[in-house]
């Protein structure tokens, strides 16, 4: 959230100046230090949301225009940060949101080298066995997820789901903030799953990624990708109002 806050904040800035803002205006501005002004300048430039103006110097990007304008491309925009993160994990990559009580896939990356999961079980079915559904319950107060898995039973779907209501809380409760919940092999064998919570709105999000059960250092690895990333997703969903359906070839 940290990093959202100082993209928005920069965000501002930029848009404000029509015809240019420099980079000792923006960190005059902002006090922001050298190092994380630029790597908020390039999550902003790659995501079509700034661009160079000259030396040093910044504009709005045309993502922000068309989101201004309330442009149909706004989707377009989140679909192609997507497609970057998908390429950056090496693997499919999916924004999940709760919404009205019930796990829901809303944006999703793929290609033939980065294939989905098979959701052989309703994703709705399966937030105690899913790295998407953990991200979500971890977000949510006591009784809302007692309130799910009271409508959803924590069914055994492979040798390794956890099936303890108990066990389960204490694993969403104990983890580090930001730290991304996994899914190693509960959903499904072979696979392997990893999500980062995220919120853009009232309801708790999260972005996901999955890929056939690697080696520890891949998924370790991975992981490590996708919540350095996070930040930018929530800037596109932030911006964009993304939220309906949508794959990414």
């Amino acid at each position: 959230m940290e990093s959202v806050h100082q993209a928005l904040r920069v965000l501002e800035l930029v848009n404000r100046y029509s015809g240019g803002v420099s980079l000792t205006q923006i960190a005059r501005r902002t006090g922001l230090p050298q190092l994380v002004l630029a790597r908020v300048m390039e999550r902003l430039v790659r995501a079509n949301l700034a661009r160079p103006a000259g030396p040093g110097a910044y504009v709005a990007g045309t993502a922000l225009a068309l989101t201004a304008g309330a442009g149909d491309d706004g989707p377009g925009r989140l679909r192609q940060a997507l497609a970057w993160v998908r390429d950056a994990v090496g693997a499919a990559v999916y924004v999940a949101r709760y919404t009205d009580g019930e796990v829901a896939i809303t944006q999703y990356a793929d290609s033939p080298t980065a294939p989905l999961v098979e959701e052989w079980v309703d994703f709705r079915a399966a937030a105690h066995a899913s790295a998407v559904g953990k991200a979500l319950l971890t977000q949510l107060e006591d009784g809302d997820r007692r309130d799910h898995l009271a409508r959803h039973r924590m069914e055994r779907f492979t040798p390794h789901t956890l099936t303890s209501e108990r066990a389960l809380f204490h694993q969403l409760d104990v983890r580090l903030p930001n730290a991304p919940l996994l899914d190693l092999q509960e959903y499904a064998i072979g696979t392997v799953c990893a999500a980062v919570p995220i919120t853009a709105g009232p309801n708790a999000e999260c972005v996901a990624l999955s890929m056939p059960a690697p080696d520890p250092h891949r998924l370790k690895q991975a992981a490590r990708i996708l919540q350095s990333e996070a930040a930018a997703v929530l800037l596109a969903l932030i911006v964009t109002g993304g939220s309906v359906l949508t794959p990414t070839a």
